[in-house]
């Protein structure tokens, strides 16, 4: 298997079948809250399971604080609003993830390799953290305009990242410039963004898997003379 496949990371409520232990994947690893019992960690815990429950309109405040053992008062140390919660929620996956990029981009290597590296991890890491992620697009719309900008400005500062690397390889010529890489980047985190409708857990692929595959695909598209429509 070519260097940078295999991506380790722990899985989150049971995601990524098959994968081995790494903290550094888990968004928890670099929440500075600290502790697995710290209020902010309890209260991103109890919010997810609610809005996963429930729904983000139909969860209340005084829901998550009574379910947390915590009061609003704790609560609103922490976090502004439920805006805020539903946002943490998604931005500290957004986070660890873009530390990862960070050290896969600038680590050594072919292009070829730390692009397939990259593409691979963001499979691996979006399969372990699924749960949150899709809580969240399911509710980005009903975020503040402000919070969205916020967390769309996060998503393309990792975006252009990426897009870095093709570009680092089409000027190389190891990457066809056929296809722009702004297309090429917006094409493969849709079918990223497009894994929370398919991917279980208990199914026949592990998250290495999936993420092997589609790292092979995308190197296979921007391979110099490979076929385009």
């Amino acid at each position: 298997m070519k260097r940078g496949f295999a991506v380790a990371v722990r899985a989150r409520g049971g995601r990524g079948r098959g994968t081995p232990a790494n903290p550094a994947a888990d968004p928890a690893a670099t929440d500075p809250a600290g502790s697995e019992g710290s209020v902010p960690r309890r209260l991103l815990a109890v919010a997810t399971r609610l809005f996963a429950e429930k729904g983000f309109d139909r969860t209340s405040v005084q829901e998550i604080v009574d379910t947390a053992g915590v009061t609003k008062g704790a609560m609103y140390h922490y976090f502004d609003s439920k805006d805020d919660l539903l946002a943490e929620i998604y931005t500290r996956v957004l986070r660890m993830q873009m530390t990862r990029l960070e050290r896969i981009a600038s680590g050594p290597g072919a292009v070829s390799e730390r692009l397939g590296e990259a593409a691979a991890d963001v499979v691996v890491t979006s399969i372990a953290n699924l749960d949150d992620t899709t809580i969240f697009f399911r509710s980005l719309h009903q975020l503040s305009a402000r919070k969205q900008r916020e967390v769309r400005n996060e998503r393309r500062r990792y975006h252009e990242l990426f897009r870095s690397m093709v570009i680092e390889g089409q000027q190389a010529g190891v990457f066809t410039d056929r296809v722009p890489a702004d297309i090429v980047v917006d094409f493969y985190f849709g079918s990223v963004h497009h894994l929370s409708t398919w991917y279980r857990p208990e199914g026949e692929w592990s998250a290495t898997d999936v993420g092997g595959h589609y790292a092979r695909l995308l190197l296979d598209a921007l391979r110099p003379g490979a076929p385009q429509t």
